[in-house]
């Protein structure tokens, strides 16, 4: 479904992503890791157009995403679910929800979508008409990726759900990515900086340092790796 091949990105003479390939395969959860600055966020990023790539190329379902902008790449099927929430605080939840499904092929089954939505995140349907700057911080995660799947989309993005949560939020978060990876066969990529949570969730990762892939693999060939063992997993 999507491949990311030689993909180079640059800030201002700074090498984010260098000679970084990827590829996510049709219902497939796949995993990147790594420690903060690896260029995990940029990458996904570049992925949803928000950023350009410098060298390389990525391609969705066989089409360049190259020459692409960020609503076009939406309006195939792409949702990006951005670190830090970001949701639209003076904007009601349910106003919130109703942004996401903007694109044209989501229009049409929008009130099923709300429904599913609701019934994965029955908090929001109590809290429809609060402002969404007044959430708490996993209110509003919940509500950035309801707002993700009220695009209905087929690639989900998915840049550290657990950011700045407490563990219990951090728990409810997993399980509902889970849940909706089983029940929709949704195809995700996740960037994660927990690495246990997010390796044992996902069908293949890969190990993200310094813009480079370093290690790449099923789940538990990484999660046996002694590297990543000893380098995140405190062994």
């Amino acid at each position: 479904m999507l491949s990311v091949t030689s993909l180079g990105v640059s800030y201002g003479g700074f090498r984010a992503l260098a000679d970084v390939a990827l590829e996510v395969g049709e219902g497939e959860f796949v995993t990147i890791v790594g420690p903060n600055g690896a260029g995990k966020t940029t990458l996904l990023k570049t992925i949803s157009g928000t950023v350009p790539a410098e060298t390389g190329g990525i391609a969705y379902r066989g089409r360049d995403l190259g020459p692409l902008r960020p609503s076009d790449r939406a309006a195939l099927g792409i949702a990006h679910v951005p670190e830090g929430r970001r949701v639209f605080p003076s904007l009601t939840v349910m106003e919130n929800l109703e942004l996401g499904s903007f694109r044209r092929a989501a229009r049409a089954g929008r009130a099923r979508a709300l429904d599913e939505v609701l019934g994965l995140f029955p908090i929001l349907r109590e809290r429809h008409r609060q402002l969404a700057g007044s959430l708490s911080g996993g209110e509003q995660q919940m509500l950035a990726l309801g707002r993700g799947l009220m695009a209905q989309p087929d690639l989900l993005l998915l840049d550290e759900p657990s950011q700045g949560l407490g563990p219990r939020i951090v728990e409810q978060i997993f399980e509902t990515i889970d849940r909706i990876r089983r029940e929709r066969r949704l195809t995700i990529l996740l960037v994660e900086q927990r690495v246990v949570e997010a390796l044992e969730l996902c069908d293949r990762g890969y190990v993200l340092e310094t813009g480079h892939v370093v290690l790449a693999g099923p789940r538990e060939a990484l999660l046996a790796d002694a590297r990543v063992q000893r380098a995140y997993l405190g062994a």
